[in-house]
């Protein structure tokens, strides 16, 4: 049986617990974010503003001659804004904020299918594969997870920029401001790394759960090679 036959089986076998892990993985990395935030400042969000994303990327295409700059402007439209008003300065200023875009969205929702995946196939494999190989799986598809997800993060600081920004989570986790922004070209790599390392593990996996099929398979065939028709 073939890796992708493999991996439809397994994935129908157990849909309802699939499909569970994709969607607490998903809210688990937008609501951690959110989450971060709280705890580092010690307040809860006051405000929130649902933006008219569709009408915002109707404005962009209509108004950028350059199909490029279009998407690039495109991908980092904002949806949905959850954050903290300081109302300190005047009319008040956004000093924190969580920002939902639906671009960086899709990668936490990859992510969070292919952890899922991994989880299956681990679980389809619990009696056969050895201890150590379900311990390096479990631990490259966190460290991919984590790396993926953290370059993904669309959250604000007024210390750091008004953009939403994976640096900004390093300057919230303590990272100075200028180190973070020195880091900021790397964000795309590390997402890229991240999913990469997802990828052969799922692969890997799979190999291990059809390799254990062609076994079982041959080990039984003789048994009825000799047997009447």
């Amino acid at each position: 049986m073939s890796g992708w036959a493999v991996l439809r089986r397994e994935i129908r076998t157990s849909l309802w617990l699939w499909l569970a892990l994709t969607f607490g993985l998903f809210a688990s990395l937008l609501l951690g974010q959110l989450g971060l935030l709280v705890l580092r400042f010690q307040a809860l969000p006051n405000y929130l503003v649902v933006h008219d994303w569709l009408g915002g990327v109707a404005g962009i295409i209509r108004r950028t001659p350059s199909a490029s700059d279009a998407l690039s402007i495109l991908l980092e439209e904002w949806w949905i804004e959850i954050g903290s008003m300081s109302y300190v300065y005047g009319r008040g200023i956004a000093a924190w904020s969580f920002v939902l875009i639906p671009s960086r969205a899709a990668v936490m929702l990859v992510i969070a299918l292919l952890g899922a995946t991994i989880a299956v196939l681990l679980r389809a494999l619990r009696r056969t594969c050895p201890l150590s190989t379900r311990l390096a799986a479990t631990a490259g598809a966190v460290g991919g997870t984590v790396m993926a997800a953290m370059a993904s993060m669309t959250i604000t600081w007024v210390v750091c920029c008004a953009a939403p920004t994976w640096i900004v989570g390093l300057a919230v986790l303590g990272v100075s401001v200028a180190t973070a922004f020195a880091l900021q070209p790397l964000g795309f790599w590390l997402t890229g790394f991240g999913l990469g390392l997802l990828c052969p593990i799922i692969l890997a996996l799979l190999s291990r759960l059809a390799g254990r099929e062609t076994k079982v398979a041959a080990s039984v065939s003789p048994q009825f090679a000799g047997m009447p028709s």
